[in-house]
């Protein structure tokens, strides 16, 4: 049985001219869809205030330790993914955070802290092995 998922993002103007829109596959719809989960924040959906992840609260937290802020978004995603990604089972994520110096033209260089988010689980449709890789730079967010 095969099915076929939306790409995000949405080109909703297709969809209004009756237009074919962009199709993926499944590992590929699940990849965007915790992308999608990444980069909200809580209550950014006033639909459902308990879609998105805490690392918008630790964007520009710069007093707090590497392990307390790796701790936090990795149990922030992992009850995330788990309640909202219904297609992933047993659901395990990795988070490393670095920090990263950027050479502006200035005479000033700007540090950023970058969060590599690792994904593992099983697809439970398939039960294959799933993994996907999310890199951010926080202080603010950007990917």
């Amino acid at each position: 049985m095969t099915t076929s998922y939306y790409k995000l993002p949405l080109e909703t103007f297709k969809i209004i001219k009756n237009k074919e829109v962009e199709n993926c596959d499944l590992k590929q719809s699940i990849v965007s869809y915790i992308h999608l989960i990444t980069t909200t924040y809580f209550g950014e959906c006033t639909f459902d205030e308990s879609f998105g992840c805490s690392i918008w609260n630790v964007d520009f937290d710069n007093l707090t330790s590497t392990n307390k802020l790796r701790n936090t978004i990795s149990e922030s995603l992992v009850e995330s993914i788990t309640s909202q990604e219904k297609r992933l089972k047993k659901v395990n994520v990795e988070v490393a955070i670095q920090q990263e110096e950027f050479n502006n033209r200035g005479s000033l260089n700007r540090i950023k802290k970058r969060v590599d988010i690792k994904v593992k689980g099983i697809i439970s449709r398939t039960n294959e092995q799933f993994s996907c890789l999310e890199r951010f730079y926080i202080a603010p967010l950007s990917f």
